[in-house]
């Protein structure tokens, strides 16, 4: 059976410290961005086009890439750093607005 693979960080320094990872394409270089994936795993993905020359002829490629830390889904999950402020509950207790008037109607 394989062993598990433990990650060396925590979803907190990952938050904290990664950055964007920079990949060479077709001679083009593009910036690949962090990303808490829906899954729980924690790397960086693209998803783009570009062009790619072939003996001269430019053709448009597709481009799809997940870098993904091994081991990264397991980690517990920890708070964000800026929790998200309470929702305060509707107030029941205040009378509702009195309906307008129409005063200034003919």
């Amino acid at each position: 059976m394989a062993k598990k693979t433990t990650c060396p960080i925590t979803r907190g320094e990952f938050r904290a410290k990664a950055k964007h990872v920079t990949i060479t394409i077709g001679g083009q270089e593009m910036l690949v961005p962090v990303k808490e994936f829906s899954t729980g795993s924690l790397g960086w993905y693209l998803n783009g086009k570009t062009l790619i020359d072939v003996g001269g002829t430019a053709v448009p490629v597709q481009i799809g890439l997940n870098l993904t830390i091994v081991g990264s889904k397991e980690l517990p999950n920890e708070a964000p750093a800026h929790p998200a402020p309470a929702t305060p509950a509707p107030d029941t207790a205040r009378e509702p607005p009195a309906p307008p008037t129409h005063e200034n109607q003919p």
